[in-house]
């Protein structure tokens, strides 16, 4: 049996972000129409500009992925994997002694009710806790 991969290792090995021309209709785009595939880096390089104390939901970020790279939509699977991948590896990170301000804040896109949150290492509750104490300090700035 092989070695499990790190999420850094995951996070590091997928391809880079690409737009497809659909050949069958996928994901409510009919054919023809452009899909982005995102990549790990580029979800997190946009995570990481959402403002502490602000979230947005993970359509409105695939909707906003999309425009910015001139397609109709965002492959909603590949989105969510890679967004757990995201999210993991900052779990990791914390896990060898990080800081939640230093890592990616997953948590403005991760509901703390959603099934991806549920699945996570540092589970729903860190993420509530997170998406509380932002509230706070933007408030409080």
């Amino acid at each position: 049996m092989g070695r499990t991969r790190s999420w850094q290792e995951k996070f590091d090995g997928v391809k880079t972000p690409h737009v497809s021309v659909l050949e069958k209709p996928f994901a409510g785009v009919p054919a023809g129409g452009r899909l982005f595939i995102a990549a790990p880096a580029l979800l997190d390089g946009w995570i990481a500009s959402i403002p502490a104390g602000r979230t947005q939901s993970i359509a409105a970020f695939r909707q906003a992925m999309a425009a910015s790279h001139d397609a109709d939509a965002t492959c909603p699977a590949s989105t969510g994997i890679f967004l757990r991948i995201v999210a993991e590896r900052a779990c990791e990170q914390m896990a060898h002694g990080r800081a939640p301000s230093e890592v990616t804040p997953f948590w403005r896109v991760v509901e703390p009710d959603s099934a991806l949150a549920a699945k996570l290492s540092c589970g729903a509750d860190f993420i509530a806790t997170q998406r509380a104490v932002e509230a706070v300090s933007s408030v409080a700035a």
